[in-house]
């Protein structure tokens, strides 16, 4: 995994240019926004932060190491992100694999993540597991190096490579990266390589590689340990200090200076891409580090650009040429240097000169037009909103404090970062602009689909990328677990031996409230006040289940096009009214359910659901609109094309739901249902959205009363609401036979193998959703450990049962190397197969306990909390439902699970869809011993 932790004024900023009148007086972000903290630092020089929130039995652990992929060297490319999977493996006083399979049966979450900078290690843990994770994460970090054997070693170079091949390899527009890299910053610059680095280096990597590499990073004095949650301060610090404070410093590591670059002239360059089905163009300008005054400026000036209606770049781009459905701009800073980016992925057959010059058109009118001055308030009011999300878990708290610490030396740096956002002035956008953009030298890249050069940028020339070989029978690539290692356990005057649980933590259901609005709309609820934000959501049943026949995506689009305006505001007029109160709405459709939804801060909830209102009672049926969304949903609908993921989504579905049923087909509909849909459509579903029926959904700084008296306005949205038609399921369900989709060199296959469950309103659902727990809940479960740590044949495996008031397909999933596709299957049909007969009573007691602490870390969010509500609206379960789910665990036995499974998981009943390389797979996956019928990418036989 390789995740990049932005500053969050960076992360959230999103700004949009309009011009009505807001409004006054339009407030700026609270000056003094800080998140409260203590920091000491222990003799080894591990500087640690802790953050006290009782609000949830919960703990997170963050630590932050100052070491990325720019502290390699050229031809030892991808260490820091292939010593961030070491670190996972083994350390001297925990069982081989812990750390991957016991935090997950704590109840607990993890994982880890490289960027250029830094890598980061981080859990969620309930709170009795504590000191346990602290025995684990501080093992993890000072005393893994002695166990580090050859196998390992080589079992986990597969496991990285399997997740280039996921990434990179198998993505369209997935080599961009490199090229841009390799020709932005010149030969030796730390940001020369990507962070997964070279594949022909890591496999040269050896032992003696690892080791010099922990030596020399891995210090304490070298880290920052961020703890926040449910503790203690006094209890927290002695638990640090002795899990901790034996670890060594480590050598001093040099800090590194920005290295800006600059560009003796513009390069541009093109690449032919396999899975690519649109051309996309990007133009990266060399700019300023993280933290850098003028990153600020860069950042709104990108959102100016391109980020609103009324942005010059998405006027001209977007609008007036109609090239693509939407660009991008934006400032991307790590430690040492910054880019900012221009990128359109443009309508399919569109020429890249034709975006370029557009884009050159877009920018001489913001330098006539210059930037709007309430453009800036508008952002700041957004910028609110945006600061209280980010913070508003006890991880991303975490990330927080301890990336600021680390990088800016500061950890309530968020707060000078709202200060230095406030000050930025038209004059500083404008001055920025000038710097790093206006007749600047830059990286372009024009990639393009197979066979279709004649759209690249002209004189562009071919950009050079290594492609991997992926070859059947190659021995190398056939690793196992391997000897534990042999050596002498690092003397500690602790006992290092694992800890106790602490007191187990109850979950308790959220109080929630419920009322019945005049017009027929029920309204759930939960108080939640630990930030002043409200998240709300109004979920209007039907969905897609209401498009008419032959139209799959009208409830999709008007979702859409609900948004582009109303009939007293442009779209652009719409949006800065959103904006400015730094509210986000949102409409989407789903199988069943059409929703509206939003966020705002609790002092701006009334004006936000006043303009929810609007958007409902007057839309603006903008007909030049509805035609610029039809094109872009058309665009996207092809791009969906070059996803193997979407492929072979699209084909199991239809396979399990027969091609007539909505469920059947991607709620955006299809190139075919797309050509059906006129704006006569739209218009006829918009009756279908009424009040009766629907729930409103909210949790957040607001009372039953205060949430009433608000929504009060509501009453005069009424109507009748229509009938929900109900899909018969097919008497065929092309069971046991296997489905295989060809994408030519494709260095993975993807896998989709299952069978339709059942329905989340049935009364084995969450019986069977424990039952599934064991055999692919998550990085604990025996898919991962078996496809991934034991055999490194996949990134990733899982299982599990889609939730839906129709039948829900129970699934298989996994990306394999392809030249492992067969192995793989006979695992997966192997482990299927007898999963009820080698369930154990062991089984049954760690997925109790798995789940019952889970849920002490799963519903921190308001996002989840909404989620419970909505599932007591729409499933009719009780208020208090997980708490009885958690009673049936409790009671569940071995021969309950036993039969839950065989009701349920029959083997012979599965499909199996293969999207992969069929010159290399095809005759492999015969010798699974079923049939095999080839389909195109769209789902058809061939």
């Amino acid at each position: 995994m390789q995740p990049k932790i932005y500053s969050l004024i960076a992360l959230f900023i999103f700004c949009m240019s309009c011009e009505e009148k807001p409004k006054e007086p339009v407030q700026e972000i609270e000056k003094d926004f800080a998140i409260d903290y203590e920091k000491f630092t222990l003799d080894n020089g591990l500087e640690v932060i802790l953050h006290q929130d009782n609000s949830d039995p919960i703990v997170a652990v963050a630590t932050i190491m100052h070491v990325g992929s720019n502290r390699e060297k050229p031809g030892k490319t991808g260490f820091a992100h292939f010593f961030e999977h070491m670190s996972f493996n083994d350390s001297e006083n925990v069982p081989v694999g812990a750390n991957r399979k016991m935090i997950p049966e704590w109840g607990g979450s993890r994982n880890g993540g490289t960027s250029n900078d830094y890598t980061v290690y981080y859990e969620v843990v309930p709170k009795d597991a504590f000191e346990k994770i602290l025995w684990i994460d501080s093992d993890r970090f000072g005393y893994m190096i002695n166990t580090v054997t050859k196998a390992a070693l080589e079992r986990e170079k597969q496991v990285v490579k399997n997740e280039k091949r996921q990434r990179v390899d198998n993505a369209a527009y997935g080599y961009t990266d490199e090229i841009i890299r390799s020709n932005l910053y010149p030969e030796g610059h730390p940001y020369n390589w990507t962070v997964i680095g070279s594949l022909p280096d890591l496999q040269a990597a050896t032992i003696e590689d690892v080791k010099e590499f922990y030596n020399q990073y891995y210090g304490a004095s070298n880290a920052t340990l961020v703890i926040a949650g449910d503790i203690d301060f006094e209890e927290t610090k002695t638990l640090v200090e002795k899990w901790f404070g034996e670890i060594p410093s480590g050598p001093e590591v040099e800090s590194l200076q920005p290295q800006p670059v600059t560009l003796a002239e513009t390069k541009s360059l093109y690449f032919e891409d396999n899975f690519a089905k649109l051309p996309e163009l990007r133009m990266v300008f060399p700019s300023v580090e993280e933290y850098h005054k003028d990153s600020y400026a860069l950042q709104i000036l990108g959102q100016l650009l391109s980020g609103s209606k009324n942005a010059p770049l998405y006027q001209v781009v977007v609008e007036e040429q109609k090239l693509a459905p939407n660009i991008s701009t934006y400032q991307y800073s790590s430690e040492l240097a910054g880019e900012f980016v221009f990128r359109v992925r443009a309508n399919e057959q569109t020429n890249l000169d034709a975006v370029k010059k557009a884009i050159d058109s877009g920018l001489i009118r913001f330098e006539k037009n210059g930037v709007n001055e309430r453009d800036l308030k508008r952002i700041k009011a957004e910028l609110e909103t945006n600061l209280y999300q980010g913070v508003s878990t006890v991880l991303n708290k975490a990330f927080q404090l301890g990336q600021d610490n680390e990088f800016a030396g500061d950890p309530s740096y968020i707060t000078k970062t709202a200060k230095l956002t406030n000050a930025v002035s038209a004059d500083d956008v404008m001055r920025v602009y000038k710097q790093y953009i206006k007749n600047k030298n830059y990286v372009m890249t024009s990639v393009v689909p197979k066979g279709q050069l004649d759209l690249v940028v002209l004189d562009a020339k071919e950009a050079t990328v290594w492609i991997e070989e992926v070859k059947q029978d190659v021995a190398s690539e056939e690793v196992g677990q391997g000897e534990e290692a042999e050596y002498e356990k690092t003397v500690s005057k602790y006992d290092r031996s694992e800890p106790a649980f602490g007191e187990l933590p109850k979950f308790k259901m959220p109080a929630i409230w419920t009322e019945n609005l005049e017009n027929g709309m029920r309204v759930f609820g939960i108080e939640n006040n630990e930030t002043p934000l409200v998240q709300f959501d109004i979920t209007i049943p039907g969905g897609q289940l209401l498009d008419p026949k032959n139209k799959a995506g009208v409830a999709s689009m008007l979702s859409n096009l609900m948004l582009e305006g109303t009939a007293n505001k442009t779209p652009a007029e719409l949006e800065e009214a959103i904006g400015l109160l730094g509210a986000t709405i949102n409409m989407y459709s789903t199988n069943e359910d059409f929703h509206i939804t939003g966020t705002c801060l609790e002092k701006n909830f009334e004006e936000t659901i006043a303009l929810v209102k609007e958007i409902i009672l007057e839309p603006r049926w903008d007909e030049a609109e509805y035609k610029r969304l039809m094109q872009g949903l058309e665009t996207n609908l092809k791009d969906r094309e070059s996803n193997p993921n979407a492929i072979a989504s699209l084909a199991y579905n239809q396979l399990l739901y027969g091609k007539n049923h909505p469920s059947a087909i991607p709620g955006s509909g299809t190139l075919e249902s797309f050509k059906n849909i006129s704006l006569d459509d739209l218009k006829a579903y918009y009756s279908n959205l009424v009040p009766e029926n629907a729930n409103f959904h909210i949790a957040g700084a607001m009372s039953k009363s205060e949430t009433l008296g608000v929504l009060e306005t509501l009453n005069t949205w009424k109507g009748q609401a229509p009938q929900i038609p109900t899909f018969q399921l097919p008497s065929e369900n092309n069971k046991n036979t296997i489905y295989f989709i060809d994408v030519p060199d494709s260095k993975q296959s993807v896998l989709n193998i299952g069978k339709l469950a059942l329905s989340a309103t049935n009364d084995d659902a969450q019986s069977l959703d424990f039952a599934n727990e064991i055999l692919g809940g998550g990085s604990s479960g025996r898919l991962f450990q078996t496809l991934r740590i034991e055999k490194g044949y996949t990134y990733g495996a899982y299982s599990g049962t889609g939730t839906s008031l129709e039948v829900a397909p129970f699934t298989v999933r996994s990306s394999v190397r392809a030249n492992a596709t067969l192995k793989s299957l006979e695992i997966i049909q192997d482990m299927v197969a007898n999963y009820a007969e080698n369930f154990t009573e062991a089984d049954v007691e760690l997925t109790k306990n798995k789940l019952l602490k889970a849920n002490t870390r799963a519903y921190e969010s308001l996002g989840a909390k909404l989620a419970i509500l909505r599932n007591i609206s729409k499933y009719g379960y009780s208020n208090d439902y997980i708490e009885k789910n958690q009673a049936a665990l409790i009671a569940m036995t071995l021969e309950d699970y036993k039969n839950i499974i065989n009701k349920y998981l029959q083997e012979p009943e599965m499909i199996y869809v293969i999207v992969g390389d069929k010159a290399t797979q095809w005759s492999e996956i015969k010798k699974l011993g079923k049939p095999v019928v080839e389909l195109d990418i769209f789902g058809n036989p061939k």
